[in-house]
């Protein structure tokens, strides 16, 4: 301390603090502003943005306040450095954590962007805090004046021992970012394991994927186990998919004339049933001649994967119903048993049932 402390420099000292504190609150309510402008434009990350902003900055301001009211006041060089530094530290670790929630939420807006839905890809993210707090954290060492460099080779070697020790884990994380790198298997998407398991990806995390199937039951699948083994993926290339429904009339019916009404079935059920794709050409295609019946396969358009359950169910409902109406006989199946007796047939009844004697 040069001099000794005078009313003036306690004065001078509380104005600056009261500055800062002042300028903190009128930036945050500034910023509360913007949020609300925030989020009413299209774009995600200004939103990311701002509330991240709504931390750092009233920090910064009344750390400012206080670096000013430490030099107005006659402190000695040692105690003035040590404010100065333990400030520094202070806005380091502010902004550490605000370029966190920034770079993270950006990255939560693309995977979903990405993806087409309200999921989240949480490894990417995960994998980006931690990056970024390290970051923050080995700056602050080094403003500190502690020497980074022994800190980096003892972490080099336990990072051997640990990955020997967490090989399962590891595996796991690098098969989810495999996963979400090559892009076949993303949030949203509906996918069906050869080993039964299937439903909607809600997540991709560290260590495992969580599928949402259509009971609204979570199955928690390993990375390892899904990037090893054979899967279908019904939305990719696209969501749309094509039903078939297997349908047989009798030998007696005019085919052009079931064709012609069932295509106007197919018509009226995709325009009129949600999650049915409007522009798909209604197709009917004969194929078999069966025991009792002229078997052929109706081609339906579909929106999405759990759509399938209830277009088919509107169809066969109509599809009966026009068939009634039109006279058209859907057959069941039919045998013909000939039974013997002693070498002797036996002959059917009038109506139809056969005797045994």
């Amino acid at each position: 301390m040069n001099r000794d402390l005078t009313l003036h420099d306690w004065i001078v000292a509380v104005v600056w603090m009261a500055v800062g504190l002042a300028a903190g609150v009128l930036l945050r309510i500034l910023l509360r502003w913007l949020s609300k402008h925030a989020t009413r434009t299209r774009w995600s990350g200004d939103d990311v943005l701002v509330d991240a902003l709504r931390a750092l900055v009233p920090i910064a301001a009344l750390a400012g306040g206080v670096a000013a009211a430490a030099a107005a006041l006659p402190l000695t060089d040692r105690v003035n450095n040590a404010v100065n530094q333990i400030l520094t530290v202070l806005l380091i670790l502010a902004a550490t954590i605000t370029a966190a929630r920034v770079i993270t939420g950006l990255v939560r807006a693309v995977t979903q962007s990405r993806s087409g839905v309200a999921g989240s890809a949480t490894i990417f993210v995960n994998i980006t805090r931690v990056v970024v707090l390290a970051i923050g954290c080995l700056v602050v060492l080094q403003t500190l004046g502690i020497s980074i460099a022994p800190l980096l080779t003892a972490l080099g070697v336990g990072g051997l021992a640990v990955a020997l020790a967490l090989q399962d884990t590891l595996a796991n994380l690098f098969a989810g970012i495999h996963i979400l790198a090559s892009k076949t298997i993303q949030p949203g998407d509906y996918i069906r394991l050869t080993s039964g398991e299937e439903g909607y990806v809600v997540d991709i995390n560290w260590r495992n994927t969580v599928v949402r199937n259509l009971s609204n039951n979570l199955v928690i699948i390993p990375n390892d186990q899904l990037s090893s083994t054979n899967m279908t993926n019904f939305s990719r290339p696209e969501q749309e998919m094509t039903l078939t429904v297997q349908v047989g009339v009798g030998y007696d019916s005019d085919l052009e004339h079931v064709e012609r009404v069932t295509a106007e079935i197919v018509t009226e059920v995709m325009t009129e049933v949600e999650g049915a794709v409007p522009e798909h050409e209604p197709a009917v295609r004969f194929h078999t001649f069966g025991d009792s019946r002229i078997s052929f396969t109706v081609i339906l358009g579909v929106g999405e994967f759990s759509d399938q359950y209830r277009i088919k169910h509107e169809f066969i409902k109509r599809l009966h119903k026009r068939y009634h109406v039109e006279g058209i006989r859907i057959p069941s199946p039919a045998r013909t048993v000939a039974l013997q007796q002693n070498g002797v047939a036996i002959p059917p009844q009038r109506d139809g049932s056969l005797s045994v004697l």
